[in-house]
């Protein structure tokens, strides 16, 4: 297969990929107007990039919100005990129909790398064992990360460090936490030393949910950071929402920020639940609650968003599509400048990548997997002004989806 008339991203001019045996053959500056046959691609001048990414969300509990009730109160704590009630109540086969039916929503949003936190904190591991069959039936569509997440805590959930590691033996690829969920700050900070452990000890990545709160005064991120940097494990390491950053004085951020950047560590920003669920004990002026973006991207670490859940206990709703995300976390964030628009795709696509440490499994270079999407504009800047869905997504070489946009007739 060839894509001609292809623009990519911080390239001049118009390009032709040739695609052969699932993998990039070549790329190369296209010269003149090619004549497209029965096997090319015409990109039409439109972007062409690698796929979208999704470094957060929870395939386990979507499609679940008002079940058995609404979270009233809209906040992260009233939605883990909603979903605690849920969880009593999921089987595997449950959670495989939710999951599967969520994943052909965000295939058709051109997303194709999925990291998914699933709760462990549960004696029988019901929604580890159905994600588990998830990842096999849907390689088709995506290539699937799975996260341990013990979402009600590892120290103050009975047998939580036994849950973790069976995890993992049964397949889990990443090491989650949730150190400020945990009853005391020592269990916090025991928590998070546990699980590096663990990874250090069977090679796994590691996501934290980490300081998703207003409480100035929770800093598991700093103890997470340094756990990092001494081990020399930072690339292995993302920090997910650290969304009391947002309330941290700047002060403490000059020194937390000297570790950060030592530390190698990668960021995910759930831009549009946290603007949801935090400031919610503010009256005015209420705080945004969420972490500090542009002043990390600045200050030269990895960021990159994730859409976290979908019509579920925590956000009740989101519909797969990564380019609403990234829209309102531009706005949120405010990164409506010049030079964040020109790259706002790294949020969703390379940014992205590097925190999930897909390596040469992701890209478009010649030699690596023919994944790969094209979208309807030109530019980053036009792509999110326009809010274009992509036109089409291309897996190991075959078209996997393709989308014709909506015809307006004024009469």
């Amino acid at each position: 297969m060839h894509i001609i008339n292809a623009r990519l991203r911080n390239r001049e001019g118009l390009h032709d990929l040739h695609l052969e045996h699932g993998r990039i053959a070549s790329i190369t500056p296209q010269a003149g107007s090619p004549i497209a046959t029965a096997n090319d691609l015409d990109a039409a001048g439109n972007l062409v990039i690698p796929p979208f990414v999704e470094p957060h969300i929870h395939l386990d509990a979507t499609l679940t919100a008002g079940e058995p009730r609404w979270n009233m109160s809209g906040t992260l704590f009233e939605g883990i005990e909603c979903w605690g009630e849920r969880k009593a109540t999921i089987t595997e086969e449950d959670t495989r129909t939710r999951a599967r039916k969520t994943i052909q929503a965000l295939a058709a949003h051109g997303i194709q790398h999925v990291r998914t936190h699933v709760d462990v904190t549960d004696p029988d591991l019901t929604a580890l064992k159905a994600m588990l069959q998830v990842r096999e039936d849907t390689t088709h569509l995506i290539d699937l990360q799975i996260v341990a997440f013990p979402q009600e805590g590892i120290e103050s959930y009975r047998n939580g460090r036994e849950l973790m590691e069976e995890a993992i033996r049964l397949g889990a690829d990443v090491i989650g936490g949730i150190p400020h969920f945990e009853y005391t700050r020592d269990q916090g900070v025991s928590s998070v030393k546990f699980l590096m452990d663990l990874a250090e000890r069977t090679g796994c990545l590691v996501d934290v949910h980490c300081d998703e709160t207003d409480d100035p005064h929770s800093r598991f991120l700093e103890v997470l950071a340094e756990e990092a940097r001494s081990r020399g494990m930072g690339e292995r390491v993302t920090a997910s929402h650290t969304t009391a950053m947002g309330s941290y004085d700047n002060a403490y951020c000059a020194k937390l920020f000297r570790l950060l950047g030592h530390s190698g560590i990668s960021f995910v920003s759930c831009p549009t639940e946290s603007i949801h669920l935090q400031g919610r004990f503010d009256t005015f002026p209420k705080r945004r609650g969420v972490t500090r973006v542009n002043e990390l991207l600045e200050a030269g670490m990895n960021v990159c968003f994730g859409q976290d859940s979908i019509v579920d206990p925590w956000y009740p709703l989101g519909n797969g599509n990564i380019l609403r995300v990234l829209e309102a976390g531009l706005h949120i964030c405010h990164m409506l400048g010049y030079r964040n628009l020109q790259n706002a795709l790294d949020l969703v696509t390379e940014n992205s990548a590097k925190a999930m440490a897909l390596g040469d499994r992701y890209g478009l270079e010649p030699g690596r997997p023919a994944n790969l999407l094209i979208l309807s504009a030109d530019s980053d800047y036009e792509v999110i002004r326009s809010q274009g869905l992509p036109l089409y997504s291309i897996r190991n070489g075959n078209v996997l989806m393709k989308r014709r946009p909506a015809q307006v007739e004024f009469v």
